[in-house]
């Protein structure tokens, strides 16, 4: 009898301790890392911050991100996949009080290098965590699955509600506030992650991970990695974009605000396409409306294209995500699946570390933002086309 088998609450509300879990990469993406760009307007007028080094503190986080997903696997087959997702989550709450405490250049690259990992750690064992406990209802798994990946939006959005009016409020030179007050938000959101019956680890066998074979899925990779290189430039730029062509609190706020709302939405608009294939098609088919998106805001900047793009976007952007724990989930054994995941985060992680850097780079030498949204949306583009070709694997 497994722990799966024990505990009622897994069969019986799957559901709820999947939104329980999906509070863990609330905390890590949805504020730890997505929320920075709220932020980021204020820091870089106040500390004198070009857009190269603007792009580095994402660039940091995208790095601990990817030392934290090559670990997980290992952490977890020690330590359990629920004490992995909680040590992370609170890894990341120290992270943003950490944030808040000055404005020294390396003080708040360690900050972001700490979420990074802590953020990987939760995301990865909690993807884990939520496959498994998805499989207590097997016709609806997907569906149960697309829950937890839409947690970041609940941080998205809460953060954007706060963030923008709190900036205006206090006036210029007041990022560390903000910081601050999504430190006491963070905080609050872990505790049910902290008080949640969420282990579940023994339907994995154990403990044990299967090996993972990167060749037959290494078209799905590259294409995963062009995402993770693809949308951060528009997740990490868009509010500044956005202040730069005027908009004010408002309107950062609503355009911020879309994009977290549209992930409470993402389950009921993909269900049905993530259960399409077994191969890449679902993921090509996400990622295809996501570089659309993402390049709306080149062909004008009216309220209603804005409030377009932030919601194709938006919709889309989480249901990427979604649709490679879905592969991972038709395509190998449960014994497999943190290690899979964990290949497909390094590979996103590897993507979204090389972006910011790169995008920052082109920003400062064109001196426009809109070449930063173009690189985007092409390198989008080409993810879903290389996702397109990969194949079902064949089960021996």
């Amino acid at each position: 009898m497994t722990l799966l088998d024990r505990t009622e609450a897994a069969p019986a509300h799957p559901a709820r301790l999947i939104l329980i879990l999906s509070l863990a990469p609330t905390v890590g993406l949805g504020i730890g890392r997505f929320a920075y760009s709220l932020l980021l307007p204020d820091m870089r007028d106040s500390l004198g911050w070009s857009y190269s080094a603007a792009g580095f503190m994402n660039t940091i986080n995208a790095a601990g991100y990817l030392v934290g997903a090559l670990v997980t696997s290992r952490l977890v087959a020690r330590f359990g996949m629920a004490a992995i997702v909680r040590a992370g989550t609170l890894a990341c709450v120290a992270s943003l009080a950490l944030c808040a405490l000055s404005g020294n250049f390396v003080l708040l690259s360690a900050a972001r290098l700490i979420a990074g990992i802590g953020a990987a750690l939760a995301f990865v064992a909690g993807g884990a965590l939520a496959t498994t406990i998805a499989q207590a209802q097997p016709a609806r798994s997907a569906f149960l699955l697309s829950l937890f990946y839409a947690g970041p939006g609940i941080g998205i959005l809460s953060s954007g509600l706060i963030a923008p009016f709190l900036l205006q409020a206090a006036g210029p030179g007041s990022w560390w506030l903000g910081w601050l007050v999504l430190a006491a938000l963070s905080a609050a959101m872990t505790l049910p992650v902290l008080l949640a019956p969420i282990g579940v680890d023994a339907g994995l066998g154990g403990g044990r991970v299967a090996p993972f074979k990167v060749l037959p899925v290494l078209i799905y990779l590259a294409g995963y990695f062009m995402f993770g290189a693809g949308y951060i430039a528009y997740m990490t730029f868009m509010v500044a974009y956005v202040r730069d062509a005027g908009g004010g609190a408002a309107a950062q706020s609503a355009f911020w605000c879309l994009i977290g709302i549209s992930a409470f939405v993402t389950p009921w608009v993909w269900r049905r396409v993530m259960a399409l294939h077994r191969g890449g098609l679902s993921t090509t088919i996400i990622l295809a409306v996501n570089a659309v998106g993402a390049a709306l805001p080149l062909f004008s900047l009216s309220p209603l294209m804005l409030a377009t793009s932030a919601l194709v976007f938006g919709v889309s952007f989480f249901a990427v995500v979604a649709s490679t724990t879905a592969f991972v989930r038709f395509n190998y054994p449960q014994a497999a699946w943190p290690g899979a995941i964990a290949a497909m985060t390094i590979s996103f992680g590897i993507g979204q570390t090389l972006g910011p850097l790169v995008v920052g780079a082109i920003t400062d030498a064109i001196g426009s933002l809109s070449s930063a949204l173009a690189v985007s949306a092409a390198t989008l583009a080409l993810g879903a086309a290389l996702s397109a070709f990969q194949r079902p694997l064949r089960h021996d």
